[in-house]
């Protein structure tokens, strides 16, 4: 398994009941992996696929990926032994559908708590509900061990009675409170699916779309989409080549006393400095 903080640009959901494709994930460039026990896998499938998951999980098979379990909701009559189960596997995150406030997140908090999960496995909330989303600064702020919140589009669409539209204009206003709940606690934030995997022109345009909102990576529902996010989520040369001038600009600027410095006509405050670490970071460079 990964290192917690590791980037999620691209983040896979696996059919838990499918083990042909928990195997092949192993080989895929994603950044992360759900491996899926709520809607990809049949109700009287539910307890195999729970032991096939963990297995996975605890396998160590999957590299520096970070490697996450998603149990069934809250209330449902599998979440119990769901969350018990992956518990005992130690997953690097356990992603729970259909969080509706931190009294959602805290029950899962105890939960793990009580089956002796590692400290470092930590909880994705989904966000799919209009009572998520209007409550999404609650849930972000409600545990330490919340790490992620995952954005669950298709749900919330179908609650809001919208329409799936080319800008998502019908989502903006929840995605955008969504994401000033993360930025607000510092947690990571990821967007929902696209589903047509033929239409790469249209997932494109909508990973370009999710990384200036401001999301950290993109939901997947097939492996084809990987290549893609990962690009359009990562720096790319140039901008990591700005933001090493800008670093050299503002270092150069202090050492002559100046609180700010100028490139290519423009101001630069510490703050890009901080957004200019930020890049590097992101594209794997030294600073």
């Amino acid at each position: 398994m990964s290192n917690a903080a590791a980037r999620l640009r691209s983040v896979l959901y696996m059919p838990g009941a499918n083990e042909r494709a928990l195997e092949k994930a192993r080989e895929l460039p994603a950044d992360a992996l759900i491996l899926d026990l709520e809607d990809a896998v049949a109700p009287e499938a539910k307890a195999q696929a729970r032991d096939r998951v963990c297995e996975a999980a605890a396998s160590g098979a999957y590299a520096e990926r970070t490697v996450t379990i998603r149990v069934n909701g809250i209330g449902t009559e599998w979440h119990d032994a769901d969350v018990a189960a992956a518990a005992a596997a130690g997953p690097d995150a356990i992603v729970v559908p259909k969080v509706g406030s931190a009294d959602d997140v805290l029950t899962v908090e105890r939960a793990l708590e009580r089956t002796g999960a590692p400290a470092g496995t930590q909880i994705w909330a989904m966000l799919e509900t209009p009572a998520a989303v209007l409550h999404a600064a609650e849930i972000a702020a409600a545990s330490r061990r919340l790490s992620t919140l995952v954005m669950g589009t298709n749900d919330l669409l179908n609650e809001l009675h919208a329409q799936a539209t080319p800008g998502r204009g019908s989502l903006q206003a929840s995605l955008t409170l969504c994401l000033l709940a993360a930025r607000a606690e510092g947690r990571t934030i990821v967007d929902g699916v696209y589903n047509d995997v033929r239409d790469a022109e249209g997932f494109e345009a909508e990973c370009v779309e999710g990384r200036r909102f401001g999301f950290d990576g993109k939901t997947l529902i097939h492996p084809g989409q990987i290549e893609i996010c990962n690009r359009v989520f990562s720096p790319s040369p140039d901008e990591v080549e700005y933001a090493r001038r800008v670093i050299e600009a503002f270092e150069q600027a202090a050492s002559n006393g100046a609180g700010v410095a100028t490139l290519d006509g423009r101001l630069i405050e510490n703050l890009h400095v901080e957004s200019a670490k930020r890049v590097l970071r992101l594209g794997g460079a030294s600073t």
